[in-house]
Protein backbone atom coordinates (compact mmCIF):
# COMPACT_ATOMS: atom_id res chain seq x y z
CA UNK A 1 0.00 0.00 0.00
CA UNK A 2 2.68 2.43 0.84
CA UNK A 3 4.43 1.42 -2.72
CA UNK A 4 1.33 2.11 -4.50
CA UNK A 5 0.85 5.86 -2.59
CA UNK A 6 5.01 6.19 -2.91
CA UNK A 7 3.74 5.67 -6.38
CA UNK A 8 0.79 7.71 -7.17
CA UNK A 9 2.81 10.49 -5.46
CA UNK A 10 5.94 10.15 -7.57
CA UNK A 11 3.33 10.45 -10.81
CA UNK A 12 1.52 13.11 -9.69
CA UNK A 13 5.26 14.74 -8.92
CA UNK A 14 5.76 14.26 -12.37
CA UNK A 15 2.68 15.14 -13.77
CA UNK A 16 2.71 19.04 -12.10
CA UNK A 17 6.42 18.93 -13.03
CA UNK A 18 5.60 18.61 -16.79
CA UNK A 19 2.81 20.98 -16.23
CA UNK A 20 5.23 23.77 -14.09
CA UNK A 21 7.46 23.29 -17.02
CA UNK A 22 4.82 23.82 -20.11
CA UNK A 23 3.32 26.94 -18.12
CA UNK A 24 7.40 28.24 -18.08
CA UNK A 25 8.23 27.42 -21.99
CA UNK A 26 4.35 29.30 -22.75
CA UNK A 27 5.67 32.34 -20.45
CA UNK A 28 8.99 32.09 -22.25
CA UNK A 29 7.44 32.14 -25.66
CA UNK A 30 5.20 35.21 -24.93
CA UNK A 31 7.65 36.92 -23.28
CA UNK A 32 10.01 36.56 -26.57
CA UNK A 33 6.99 37.63 -28.93
CA UNK A 34 6.84 40.79 -26.52
CA UNK A 35 10.60 41.82 -26.22
CA UNK A 36 10.74 41.41 -29.88
CA UNK A 37 7.42 43.64 -30.64
CA UNK A 38 9.29 46.16 -28.69
CA UNK A 39 12.42 45.91 -30.37
CA UNK A 40 10.75 46.12 -33.58
CA UNK A 41 8.57 49.14 -32.82
CA UNK A 42 11.68 51.09 -31.31
CA UNK A 43 13.83 50.04 -34.53
CA UNK A 44 14.48 53.82 -36.97
CA UNK A 45 16.33 52.03 -40.08
CA UNK A 46 12.85 50.39 -41.82
CA UNK A 47 14.97 48.61 -44.24
CA UNK A 48 17.14 46.53 -41.93
CA UNK A 49 13.89 45.68 -40.40
CA UNK A 50 12.09 44.41 -43.88
CA UNK A 51 15.26 42.32 -44.41
CA UNK A 52 15.50 40.91 -40.67
CA UNK A 53 11.49 40.40 -39.97
CA UNK A 54 10.76 37.30 -42.13
CA UNK A 55 13.21 35.07 -40.34
CA UNK A 56 11.00 35.97 -37.05
CA UNK A 57 7.93 35.58 -39.22
CA UNK A 58 8.88 31.84 -39.30
CA UNK A 59 9.84 31.22 -35.76
CA UNK A 60 6.25 33.02 -34.59
CA UNK A 61 4.92 31.05 -36.57
CA UNK A 62 6.96 27.75 -35.90
CA UNK A 63 6.35 28.73 -31.58
CA UNK A 64 2.65 29.05 -32.22
CA UNK A 65 2.54 25.71 -33.86
CA UNK A 66 3.84 23.86 -30.70
CA UNK A 67 1.75 26.08 -28.69
CA UNK A 68 -1.69 26.36 -30.88
CA UNK A 69 -3.72 27.46 -28.05
CA UNK A 70 -2.29 30.52 -26.60
CA UNK A 71 -4.71 33.28 -27.22
CA UNK A 72 -1.37 36.08 -26.49
CA UNK A 73 0.89 34.06 -28.99
CA UNK A 74 -1.47 34.31 -31.29
CA UNK A 75 -2.07 38.12 -31.94
CA UNK A 76 1.70 38.56 -31.04
CA UNK A 77 1.45 36.61 -34.78
CA UNK A 78 -1.33 38.54 -36.18
CA UNK A 79 0.18 41.98 -35.34
CA UNK A 80 3.79 40.71 -36.87
CA UNK A 81 2.33 39.22 -39.61
CA UNK A 82 -0.07 41.66 -39.98
CA UNK A 83 2.25 45.16 -39.94
CA UNK A 84 4.55 43.14 -42.20
CA UNK A 85 2.28 42.72 -45.23
CA UNK A 86 0.54 46.51 -44.49
CA UNK A 87 4.43 47.92 -44.83
CA UNK A 88 7.36 45.99 -46.05
CA UNK A 89 6.10 43.45 -48.57
CA UNK A 90 6.53 44.42 -52.16
CA UNK A 91 4.70 41.70 -53.50
CA UNK A 92 0.51 41.68 -53.59
CA UNK A 93 0.69 38.26 -53.65
CA UNK A 94 2.89 37.93 -50.65
CA UNK A 95 1.09 40.62 -49.10
CA UNK A 96 -2.29 38.34 -49.44
CA UNK A 97 -0.75 35.58 -47.93
CA UNK A 98 0.58 37.27 -44.97
CA UNK A 99 -2.33 39.22 -44.11
CA UNK A 100 -4.49 35.92 -44.69
CA UNK A 101 -1.80 34.63 -42.30
CA UNK A 102 -2.53 37.73 -39.48
CA UNK A 103 -6.24 37.34 -40.21
CA UNK A 104 -6.03 33.59 -39.20
CA UNK A 105 -3.72 33.77 -36.13
CA UNK A 106 -6.27 37.00 -34.96
CA UNK A 107 -9.12 34.99 -35.62
CA UNK A 108 -7.81 32.07 -33.99
CA UNK A 109 -7.20 33.86 -30.72
CA UNK A 110 -10.42 35.18 -30.67
CA UNK A 111 -12.11 31.59 -30.63
CA UNK A 112 -9.76 30.38 -27.78
CA UNK A 113 -10.69 33.69 -25.65
CA UNK A 114 -14.79 33.38 -26.62
CA UNK A 115 -15.78 30.70 -28.71
CA UNK A 116 -19.08 32.60 -29.99
CA UNK A 117 -16.32 34.09 -32.32
CA UNK A 118 -15.50 31.10 -33.96
CA UNK A 119 -17.52 31.00 -36.89
CA UNK A 120 -17.72 34.65 -37.84
CA UNK A 121 -17.50 34.69 -41.55
CA UNK A 122 -20.42 32.41 -41.63
CA UNK A 123 -22.57 34.99 -39.83
CA UNK A 124 -24.63 37.41 -41.31
CA UNK A 125 -24.46 41.38 -40.49
CA UNK A 126 -27.15 40.98 -38.31
CA UNK A 127 -25.99 38.01 -36.01
CA UNK A 128 -22.63 39.59 -36.26
CA UNK A 129 -24.15 42.61 -34.57
CA UNK A 130 -25.89 41.42 -31.80
CA UNK A 131 -22.75 39.59 -30.94
CA UNK A 132 -20.70 42.74 -31.26
CA UNK A 133 -23.10 44.07 -28.59
CA UNK A 134 -22.52 41.69 -25.84
CA UNK A 135 -18.94 42.41 -25.75
CA UNK A 136 -17.50 44.32 -23.13
CA UNK A 137 -14.80 46.29 -22.44
CA UNK A 138 -11.60 43.73 -21.24
CA UNK A 139 -12.25 42.08 -24.66
CA UNK A 140 -11.39 45.54 -26.80
CA UNK A 141 -8.08 45.63 -27.87
CA UNK A 142 -8.29 41.74 -28.66
CA UNK A 143 -11.67 42.36 -30.70
CA UNK A 144 -9.38 45.67 -32.49
CA UNK A 145 -6.47 43.49 -33.41
CA UNK A 146 -8.97 41.05 -34.76
CA UNK A 147 -11.04 43.31 -36.75
CA UNK A 148 -7.85 44.65 -37.96
CA UNK A 149 -6.48 41.62 -39.41
CA UNK A 150 -9.59 41.18 -41.20
CA UNK A 151 -9.70 44.89 -42.61
CA UNK A 152 -5.67 43.94 -43.59
CA UNK A 153 -7.12 41.26 -45.38
CA UNK A 154 -9.81 43.27 -47.45
CA UNK A 155 -7.19 45.48 -48.52
CA UNK A 156 -4.63 42.79 -49.42
CA UNK A 157 -7.87 41.43 -51.94
CA UNK A 158 -9.56 44.62 -52.46
CA UNK A 159 -10.21 43.64 -56.17
CA UNK A 160 -11.67 40.52 -55.32
CA UNK A 161 -15.34 41.52 -54.22
CA UNK A 162 -16.32 38.66 -52.05
CA UNK A 163 -13.47 40.40 -49.59
CA UNK A 164 -15.18 43.35 -50.35
CA UNK A 165 -18.35 42.41 -49.30
CA UNK A 166 -17.26 41.99 -45.54
CA UNK A 167 -16.02 45.18 -44.67
CA UNK A 168 -19.64 46.08 -43.37
CA UNK A 169 -18.77 43.74 -40.81
CA UNK A 170 -15.43 45.52 -39.88
CA UNK A 171 -16.55 48.65 -39.80
CA UNK A 172 -19.33 47.46 -37.33
CA UNK A 173 -16.50 46.21 -35.28
CA UNK A 174 -14.47 49.12 -35.32
CA UNK A 175 -17.51 51.11 -34.12
CA UNK A 176 -17.72 48.44 -31.25
CA UNK A 177 -14.15 48.69 -30.29
CA UNK A 178 -14.92 53.05 -30.61
CA UNK A 179 -17.80 52.68 -28.26
CA UNK A 180 -16.39 50.35 -25.64
CA UNK A 181 -12.97 52.27 -25.71
CA UNK A 182 -11.84 54.41 -28.42
CA UNK A 183 -7.90 54.50 -26.94
CA UNK A 184 -7.41 51.30 -27.68
CA UNK A 185 -3.92 51.17 -29.34
CA UNK A 186 -3.30 54.70 -29.18
CA UNK A 187 -6.00 55.92 -30.99
CA UNK A 188 -5.54 53.73 -34.06
CA UNK A 189 -9.29 52.31 -34.33
CA UNK A 190 -10.21 55.90 -35.07
CA UNK A 191 -7.50 55.64 -37.82
CA UNK A 192 -9.13 52.53 -39.27
CA UNK A 193 -12.63 54.00 -39.38
CA UNK A 194 -11.52 57.31 -40.81
CA UNK A 195 -9.35 55.60 -43.87
CA UNK A 196 -12.74 53.66 -44.34
CA UNK A 197 -14.95 57.02 -44.43
CA UNK A 198 -12.51 58.14 -47.05
CA UNK A 199 -12.93 55.07 -49.28
CA UNK A 200 -15.42 57.10 -51.42
CA UNK A 201 -15.94 60.76 -52.90
CA UNK A 202 -19.18 62.63 -51.56
CA UNK A 203 -20.66 62.34 -54.99
CA UNK A 204 -20.02 58.24 -54.67
CA UNK A 205 -21.83 58.38 -50.82
CA UNK A 206 -18.56 58.61 -48.81
CA UNK A 207 -18.74 60.86 -45.63
CA UNK A 208 -15.51 63.21 -45.58
CA UNK A 209 -16.36 64.80 -43.13
CA UNK A 210 -17.22 62.23 -40.43
CA UNK A 211 -13.57 61.04 -41.79
CA UNK A 212 -11.79 64.15 -41.03
CA UNK A 213 -13.40 63.92 -37.61
CA UNK A 214 -11.74 60.63 -36.80
CA UNK A 215 -8.41 61.52 -38.21
CA UNK A 216 -8.48 64.74 -35.76
CA UNK A 217 -9.88 62.56 -32.59
CA UNK A 218 -6.91 59.89 -33.69
CA UNK A 219 -4.17 62.77 -33.69
CA UNK A 220 -5.71 63.86 -30.50
CA UNK A 221 -5.53 60.52 -28.05
CA UNK A 222 -1.84 60.31 -29.32
CA UNK A 223 -0.85 63.81 -28.46
CA UNK A 224 0.09 64.30 -32.00
CA UNK A 225 2.92 62.24 -31.73
CA UNK A 226 1.16 59.30 -34.27
CA UNK A 227 3.09 61.06 -37.28
CA UNK A 228 1.09 58.19 -39.44
CA UNK A 229 -2.40 59.74 -38.64
CA UNK A 230 -1.44 62.58 -40.16
CA UNK A 231 0.29 61.24 -43.26
CA UNK A 232 -2.88 59.16 -43.69
CA UNK A 233 -4.67 62.38 -43.06
CA UNK A 234 -3.17 63.76 -46.24
CA UNK A 235 -3.42 60.90 -48.51
CA UNK A 236 -6.98 59.84 -47.95
CA UNK A 237 -8.43 63.01 -46.99
CA UNK A 238 -6.82 65.88 -48.02
CA UNK A 239 -6.03 64.36 -51.64
CA UNK A 240 -10.39 62.62 -51.89
CA UNK A 241 -11.18 66.53 -51.47
CA UNK A 242 -8.24 68.25 -53.65
CA UNK A 243 -7.05 70.40 -50.61
CA UNK A 244 -3.50 71.46 -51.51
CA UNK A 245 -3.26 73.40 -48.29
CA UNK A 246 -4.21 70.78 -46.05
CA UNK A 247 -2.12 68.04 -47.80
CA UNK A 248 1.19 70.13 -47.90
CA UNK A 249 0.58 71.63 -43.80
CA UNK A 250 0.49 68.27 -42.59
CA UNK A 251 2.89 66.17 -44.41
CA UNK A 252 5.03 69.23 -43.74
CA UNK A 253 4.49 68.69 -40.22
CA UNK A 254 5.57 65.08 -40.07
CA UNK A 255 8.59 66.13 -42.19
CA UNK A 256 9.58 68.41 -38.96
CA UNK A 257 8.35 66.03 -36.10
CA UNK A 258 10.77 64.34 -34.19
CA UNK A 259 10.35 60.55 -34.07
CA UNK A 260 8.37 60.32 -30.73
CA UNK A 261 8.34 57.99 -28.32
CA UNK A 262 10.31 54.84 -28.03
CA UNK A 263 6.86 53.20 -29.15
CA UNK A 264 6.74 54.82 -32.09
CA UNK A 265 9.73 55.07 -33.57
CA UNK A 266 9.58 52.89 -36.40
CA UNK A 267 5.70 53.79 -37.76
CA UNK A 268 7.06 57.76 -37.40
CA UNK A 269 10.45 56.88 -39.48
CA UNK A 270 8.31 55.09 -42.25
CA UNK A 271 5.46 58.21 -42.28
CA UNK A 272 9.02 60.51 -42.81
CA UNK A 273 9.43 58.58 -45.51
CA UNK A 274 5.70 58.87 -46.71
CA UNK A 275 5.17 61.91 -46.40
CA UNK A 276 8.12 62.84 -48.42
CA UNK A 277 7.33 61.11 -51.26
CA UNK A 278 4.05 62.77 -51.23
CA UNK A 279 5.22 66.00 -50.87
CA UNK A 280 7.24 64.64 -53.76
CA UNK A 281 4.21 64.03 -56.01
CA UNK A 282 2.12 66.60 -54.64
CA UNK A 283 2.60 69.27 -58.36
CA UNK A 284 1.76 66.07 -60.37
CA UNK A 285 -1.28 65.33 -58.02
CA UNK A 286 -3.16 68.61 -57.65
Amino acid sequence: MRFQCLKLSLLLAIMLSISACGQIIANAKQDFADDLSVTILEFDDPETIKKGLPAYLILMSSMIKGDPENADLLESGAKLYGAYASGFTDSAESKKALAGRAFDYAGRAMCVRDERFCDIKSMSYFEFEILLDSVEKPQAEHLFVFVSSWAGVIEANSSDWNAVAELPKVKAGIQCVLNIDETVSNGNAHLYMAVMESLLPPTLGGKPELAKKHFDRAIEISDGKNQMARVLYAEKYARMLFDRELHDELLNQVINADTGPQDQILINTLAKHRAAELLLDADDYF
